[in-house]
């Protein structure tokens, strides 16, 4: 699970690294860094695809967050006995906490003078 979560992350860090640097222009002397090879890059994918290319980069959102909601969906899934362990003693304890909070029961009231 460690090596799967690790290579689901590792392109996504590279891709906005590179992304946010070259969008602004950080390229520290490397030519894949800057502005003008990133509007390239995204040129070519544009004719590519045939649209426009500032088009693109909301499309890549989308798809890293979907393919993230799919990761963590089956990270919940091999862990769901351990969440659903979590939950029920998260409940049990939010419900003590209440009783304790609830004050005086009825019991107790109605045996006052």
């Amino acid at each position: 699970m460690k090596w799967f979560l690790i290579l689901w992350a590792v392109p996504i860090l590279i891709l906005g690294g590179w992304y946010g640097l070259s969008y602004y222009d950080i390229n520290f002397g490397i030519f894949m860094l800057t502005r003008q090879a990133h509007d390239l890059v995204f040129t070519v994918y544009g004719n590519i695809l045939g649209m426009p290319p500032e088009s693109i980069p909301p499309l890549v959102a989308r798809a890293i967050l979907f393919d993230s909601l799919v990761v963590f969906a089956i990270i919940a899934y091999r862990k769901r006995r351990e969440i659903a362990a979590w939950w029920a003693a998260r409940q049990a304890s939010a419900g003590h906490a209440q009783r304790k909070l609830a004050g005086p029961s009825m019991e107790s009231l109605s045996k006052a003078p």
